[in-house]
């Protein structure tokens, strides 16, 4: 028997994280793939919004110099096509990072508008390759092509370039607490 449709780890995870936090919540799985992974509404279904959802095992693994694994929690490696972010019709995407070590989850919800100014600031174009760090001090850093002084900083928590910080994104729920007020 093959199965009408499977949904991947990450959109898995991200589900039962809201349902897990926001009891009111109600994750959909549309049926049709258009470039959302899951729809949230509120109980009431008044509200709603779509999330587009990349899953990354964590590429640090044990394969990190040890001043770099110190600091660092987990970090996710992604290739993004630049006119899916541009024309994607999901209000966020959720980058899901995973933590070999702690076996812990982190989450990184961007709008797509976000996420394509981020990567114009850094002078990606077409094709994007990603490299995105959470440390255990609960920073989020855009990595790719910084050289290994820069890494050491961003392990001890001493690096300042706003231009690459995913902080303010990182676990950051207030999109579905916007509209499931009651979650924690």
């Amino acid at each position: 028997m093959r199965p009408i449709f499977t949904i991947h780890a990450g959109e898995y995870l991200v589900a039962t994280k809201i349902e897990e936090n926001f009891p009111d919540a109600r994750v959909w799985v549309p049926s049709k793939d258009d470039g959302i992974d899951l729809l949230v509404t509120n109980r009431e279904h008044s509200k709603s919004i779509s999330l587009q959802v990349k899953f990354s095992k964590d590429y640090l693994g044990n394969n990190v110099k040890p001043e770099i694994a110190q600091g660092i929690k987990s970090g996710g490696w992604w290739t993004f096509n630049r006119e899916k972010i541009e024309t994607s019709p999901a209000d966020y995407w959720i980058l899901v990072t995973y933590s070999f070590h702690s076996r812990d989850f982190d989450f990184i919800f961007i709008k797509p508008s976000e996420l394509v100014d981020l990567y114009d600031s850094l002078g990606n174009r077409e094709r994007i390759n990603s490299y995105i760090w959470v440390t255990k001090s609960a920073q989020c850093w855009e990595t790719r092509g910084l050289g290994k002084k820069e890494q050491i900083s961003i392990a001890n928590g001493t690096y300042n370039d706003p231009s690459r910080s995913l902080t303010s994104h990182l676990n950051n729920w207030s999109s579905i607490h916007a509209i499931c007020p009651q979650g924690s």
